[in-house]
């Protein structure tokens, strides 16, 4: 939280955020993480329309109560999203205003018709079946992404046959409703990692044809591919001839973003940067950017066991090939019982810590598998394992991450500094990982406080600092 962040792009290469749909989802208080947890879950494949003047966004958290949003703005760049309404749930769904200016959603191999105020389905409550799978389609088929082009329509999504590759195809139609005829148009594990797929048919003003699909990269997440398209008898071909080309030229004007998807950040504002999100909806009364001028604030407010239960954990996402991140901490007001640190956040976690046990603060590095309910995803075990103690005498100190997310890597090393010069390894090579049974993401860079005992600790952030593959060498 806030979720469902929104970039901006004027070439498809160079990216900036720009705002987020909505700052917290209220549905029920696991989003607060009590009794239950939303890991893996809340906002899920969007679809972003711009039509008449307007910008809107549909999305489906995977959770109860299961519904989907429809938020609208008029100018992403200032925010401002505002909630249309709520509907019922529509999984990887995509929208579509035709021609007409009637409204349609996408969703596997079915189409809704809704009202012109998105609240209700016209026709069929349960959605009007367009094609049914041939004989290969055996497993996965999902990540509608639907555009208009010469008047004919073209689904593009995912297919995952049992036993098989994931492979992007192409459903086309001359009507919305069909009939549908399919082409197999992308096999590739793209740079020896996994095969590539689901994403959207993108044109520019001069004519040209991209797609925008993403790959699993193992600890980093889902990357974003960028290829050509062109066209062939009304199908699109996507790069090389349904192969990612290593690479490619946009004929478009360098886009020169005014931030960077992960920044660095000295709290020295009046508010957050916008590349932070909070793990789950924060509690407001327990940071500040105020109380200490330079400073992010973070006070314990609630007694947790552990780290996946702990509110207002600060999060970044991690980028690859490698980054790095370093972050300050005063730590002189922290209370027994009272952990604070920097993580390689994820269902698995790799954590620098500064605990206090009787009066006595230590630096710990450990290792953190969490286990979760599949229904209500409630933290129901931590396999914590202490790797390294040692005792802390000062009340400033400094944790870095440095993480390899190359083909075969997904390492992490962890270390800790008293005056940013001289700095100790606390962990060598810790294995990241992607798990899409709990998390659904990839590695975060996570600044965290919490009590185990009682309330009234705080620590101060005073920096983050971060680097990538651009300048570190």
């Amino acid at each position: 939280m806030p979720g469902a962040p929104v970039m901006h792009s004027k070439d498809l290469v160079h990216w900036e955020m720009s705002s987020y749909v909505f700052d917290t989802l209220n549905d029920n208080s696991k989003y607060d993480l009590i009794d239950g947890s939303v890991y893996g879950r809340g906002q899920w494949a969007s679809s972003i329309r711009y039509h008449k003047g307007k910008y809107y966004v549909l999305f489906s958290p995977n959770d109860e109560p299961f519904k989907s949003y429809f938020y609208v703005t008029d100018n992403p760049e200032k925010g401002n999203w505002k909630l249309i309404t709520r509907t019922r749930h529509f999984h990887d769904a995509s929208l579509l205003f035709d021609d007409d200016d009637r409204v349609y959603v996408f969703t596997s191999n079915k189409v809704f018709e809704l009202s012109p105020d998105f609240k209700t389905i016209i026709g069929n409550q349960d959605g009007t079946e367009v094609f049914q799978k041939d004989a290969s389609e055996t497993g996965l088929l999902e990540g509608n992404q639907i555009i208009k082009k010469d008047g004919k329509y073209y689904m593009m999504m995912i297919s995952w046959p049992r036993g098989g590759k994931r492979r992007q195809e192409v459903y086309r139609a001359d009507k919305v409703t069909g009939p549908y005829e399919k082409k197999v148009i992308l096999e590739d594990n793209f740079l020896g990692f996994s095969y590539a797929g689901q994403g959207a048919l993108i044109d520019d003003k001069n004519g040209n044809w991209y797609s925008l699909i993403f790959q699993d990269r193992n600890g980093v997440g889902r990357v974003p591919i960028l290829l050509p398209v062109k066209w062939e008898n009304d199908w699109p071909v996507l790069g090389d001839n349904g192969k990612v080309p290593v690479t490619g030229e946009v004929p478009l004007s360098p886009f020169k973003p005014k931030n960077h998807l992960v920044e660095s950040d000295e709290f020295s504002d009046k508010k957050m940067k916008i590349q932070w999100q909070w793990n789950h909806n924060p509690v407001n009364t327990a940071w500040s950017l105020s109380d200490r001028k330079g400073f992010l604030r973070l006070k314990t407010n609630r007694v947790v066991a552990n780290l996946y239960l702990a509110p207002n954990t600060l999060t970044q996402r991690m980028e690859g090939p490698k980054s790095s991140g370093i972050v300050a901490l005063d730590v002189k007001e922290m209370k027994d019982g009272d952990v604070t640190g920097f993580s390689a956040f994820n269902g698995d976690s790799g954590i620098l810590s500064v605990v206090m046990e009787n009066g006595k603060k230590f630096i710990i590095f450990s290792t953190n598998e969490v286990s979760l309910d599949n229904k209500t995803k409630a933290v129901t075990g931590v396999k914590k394992e202490e790797k390294k103690r040692i005792p802390l005498n000062s009340d400033k100190v400094y944790f870095k991450i440095d993480a390899d997310f190359n083909l075969g890597k997904d390492l992490a090393d962890f270390y800790y500094s008293t005056d940013q010069k001289n700095w100790t390894e606390m962990a060598k090579d810790y294995k990241m990982i992607f798990d899409y049974r709990r998390f659904f993401m990839g590695s975060k860079f996570a600044i965290f406080n919490y009590a185990t005992k009682n309330l009234g600790g705080f620590v101060d952030v005073d920096f983050f600092r971060y680097t990538n593959s651009s300048t570190i060498k």
